[in-house]
Parts: structure tokens; C-alpha cells; sequence
């Protein structure tokens, strides 16, 4: 099965940079074009670090710990979103969206994505959307030998809490960008970025 990812990895070498349709190129990022926001990671380093095996599916998958500042008054809620632009599909893959996270959170650990009880509810006090699999998180696990892929860890600020009436019990990252329009103040995200080398 080897030998198969890795040709397939090798016809679409080219098939990477779907940076123009990450999440925050939507409409809904009209107003605030770039980052406002300082999201760190201090497990693993600075944006662009390289991510661990175990975030990876190769490892035990785990979410990577984040961290921001306090919010300021005009934040109500947050929503985070992970989205691999690196794959070769006509967009990226979206790894994991969740909304709902109170503005008094300043971090979130793989604990918090633990499901809990409750519809789509998660330990850490919020909800999540509908990934590629319809789980809550797929660990990052590129094509065998397509190079390094990023993984974006995008923290959104909202002014308003996400109207869950106007959106599935599972949301699509449509529905969330549709919902969140309007409402974002400020955003901020950081990259991690994983291979898997043929050796």
C-alpha cells in the first residue's frame, strides 16, 4: 500500500497551496483581513514548527495545546478552526471546527476535545462541526513522501455568540462561515506542519 500512496503522492506533487481557500478568505473576514490575534503553541514552538508524532495519526493523535490573551470586552465567543491547504483536493482539508468556546477561555488541550455529554458536546465547554470523517479531530496524516504539510490552527473572535438555530446539530464549515458573518473582530492563527517521508 506503500508504494501506491507514494506514487500517488508523486502525481500530485504539485497539488498543494490552497491558501486562497482557508476559511479565513471568506466573506466573513471582509472587514479584518489579517491576523489580530497571537495564538501560540508552547509545546511544540513557534508558528511553522514542526508537530510531534504524537499529533499526528502516526502517533496518538493529539491535539496540540493553545494559548491566547484574554479577550477584550467586545468578544463574546470564540471559534477554532483546522484546516490542512495542502492536500491535493480543490480545497482545504478541514481537520476540525468548533464553536461555542466562552471568551473567558485563554487555551484549549487535548482534554478539551474529548466528547462529553450532551449533542455534539465537547469537555472543554463547546461544541463541534462536521470534518472530513465526522469525528471530532483527524490527527494530521499527509500522503507518504508529498513533502511537508501545513496545518492551521485558526482562533476566531466573534462579537456575538453563533446562533445555533440557524445551523445542523453537526454544522458544515459553510454553515459555520455563513453564520459567523458579521461578527468576527478579530482573528489569529498558528501553523504546524507534518511528513511523511519515504524512507
Amino acid at each position: 500500500m506503500n508504494y501506491i500512496e507514494y506514487g500517488i503522492s508523486r502525481i500530485f506533487a504539485s497539488a498543494k497551496g490552497r491558501d486562497a481557500r482557508l476559511f479565513t478568505k471568506g466573506p466573513a473576514f471582509a472587514q479584518t483581513p489579517g491576523p489580530t490575534l497571537t495564538l501560540k503553541c508552547i509545546e511544540v514552538g513557534p508558528s511553522g514548527s514542526k508537530l510531534h508524532i504524537d499529533h499526528s495519526a502516526e502517533g496518538i493523535g493529539r491535539f496540540p495545546t493553545l494559548s491566547w490573551s484574554a479577550a477584550t470586552p467586545d468578544v463574546k465567543e470564540y471559534l477554532l478552526i483546522s484546516e490542512d491547504p495542502d492536500a491535493p483536493l480543490p480545497s482545504p482539508i478541514i481537520h476540525g471546527i468548533y464553536y461555542g468556546i466562552p471568551a473567558t477561555t485563554m487555551g484549549v488541550s487535548d482534554v478539551d476535545f474529548e466528547v462529553a455529554k450532551g449533542e455534539y458536546t465537547l469537555k472543554g465547554g463547546f461544541k463541534y462541526g462536521k470534518n472530513r470523517r465526522g469525528t471530532v479531530y483527524i490527527p494530521p496524516r499527509p500522503l507518504l513522501g508529498h513533502g511537508p504539510h501545513r496545518y492551521f490552527f485558526t482562533l476566531i473572535a466573534l462579537s456575538q455568540p453563533v446562533d445555533t438555530s440557524k445551523m445542523s446539530p453537526l454544522p458544515t464549515v459553510d454553515e459555520v462561515a455563513k453564520e459567523i458573518e458579521g461578527k468576527v473582530v478579530g482573528w489569529g492563527e498558528w501553523v504546524g506542519s507534518y511528513e511523511r517521508k519515504w524512507e
